[in-house]
């Protein structure tokens, strides 16, 4: 038999061992993503869009003499080109005073033309065809190309260039926009009735059989696989009510889900709040509803804003049920539903990029991302919690 030093000493070495495998396992998870999203990670990367865009513009030139434009600097358009052996035609510098930075679109609007664009096209001279043909490990042909594309600048006659500019994608602002509308939109929706509802279950509700089948069905809405809330939001709110996948859609599941997390960290904040509270505000004439309005809610911010928070990281780490209802497309919504209002969050970005395209890389780099966010998250509701604690005396 053991004696009780022994059992003893085992027991604190299982538990040792417990503590330092967790922590070894979110090392290794956050070290795998760090190490591996790390290449991926870049300014281009955080602000750029997603997808390649080609535009045709129209930018006045300036009146220059004839052979000034020399190096790769067109006076004319007030530009540095540069050869890029991936790309071709690269902007690489543009003046202050640059024409290009008024050009105008296809349909009359200004189109800023940005340091690092590409073009593709100048007046008839297809760049992009003899940027195809061309050694591009060659640097002298290389030299050749840009200062071709100059010299065409040089000749055009009218007051004006047509020229087709291609602003590079591979970046992750739409995801990043889609996700702050979601965030947005779905405490809009369940920000208030959650609130509202762990008002009544506290202040209104009396315990008897209601409360209780309350208090069961929300632990159970609770326990539910966000790939239940997805399925109904595609059949109900996809389908049924006919939003298509968008952003409402989307944004009305991952309501559902919140409701949960939301009712019982604010109930619980209420019963936080003493009944002295309550209590003298009733003595001096208070109705029931402007001691919840002016006394108890003011009190429990603090406990709602946690819950706001905890929130905003369920969002921002949800991915099933906005697969079935938000779409996966790569765009910022311009609409609630509609055809217009589909987008994929982070999240979802991420999913299919390692199963649709097999990039680890980026899809690492987006979990960067988001473990910055939820750590963010993480500590401003410690952060919320302490000052609640410290106002608090304890």
């Amino acid at each position: 038999m053991l004696s009780r030093q022994a059992k003893d000493t085992i027991v604190k070495g299982l538990i040792y061992f417990s503590a330092a495998s967790t922590v070894g396992i979110l090392a290794v998870i956050l070290g795998f993503i760090i190490i591996k999203g790390l290449p991926g990670l870049s300014i281009d990367f955080l602000t750029r869009d997603y997808e390649d865009n080609t535009t045709y513009v129209y930018s006045e030139l300036l009146e220059t003499q004839e052979g000034n434009s020399t190096e790769g600097y067109s006076e004319r358009l007030g530009i540095t080109l540069d050869f890029d052996e991936e790309n071709g035609l690269v902007i690489a510098e543009i003046d202050k005073d640059s024409p290009v930075r008024n050009a105008l679109d296809g349909n009359d609007e200004k189109y800023t033309v940005k340091k690092g664009d590409i073009l593709t096209r100048i007046g008839d001279l297809r760049i992009d065809r003899e940027f195809k043909e061309l050694d591009s490990k060659d640097e002298k042909a290389a030299a050749e190309f840009v200062q071709k594309a100059i010299d065409e600048i040089d000749a055009v006659k009218e007051d004006s260039v047509r020229l087709r500019v291609v602003r590079i994608g591979g970046g992750i602002v739409p995801m990043a926009v889609t996700t702050i509308y979601m965030i947005i939109l779905s405490l809009m929706i369940a920000g208030p009735v959650g609130i509202l509802s762990a008002v009544y279950l506290n202040e209104y509700a009396r315990p008897g059989k209601i409360m209780t089948t309350i208090h069961f069905a929300i632990k159970n809405l609770a326990g539910i696989p966000s790939i239940i809330y997805g399925l109904f939001g595609s059949l109900f709110f996809v389908q049924i009510l006919k939003m298509q996948y968008s952003l409402l859609a989307g944004a009305l599941t991952i309501s559902i889900i919140l409701l949960p997390t939301i009712i019982a960290t604010t109930e619980e904040t209420l019963k936080s709040i003493p009944k002295t509270y309550r209590e003298s505000s009733l003595g001096l004439g208070a109705t029931k509803l402007q001691t919840i309005s002016r006394v108890i809610l003011p009190n429990a911010l603090p406990g709602i804003l946690v819950a706001v928070l905890l929130s905003i990281g369920r969002i921002v780490g949800e991915s099933a049920a906005l697969l079935l209802t938000a779409g996966t497309v790569a765009q910022i919504p311009h609409a609630l539903f509609g055809n217009s209002a589909s987008g994929a969050t982070l999240t979802i970005k991420a999913y299919t990029l390692m199963k649709e395209e097999n990039d680890l890389t980026s899809a690492c780099a987006i979990g960067i991302v988001l473990l910055v966010i939820i750590i963010a998250i993480n500590v401003a509701s410690k952060l919320i919690t302490n000052k609640f604690l410290k106002k608090k005396g304890i």
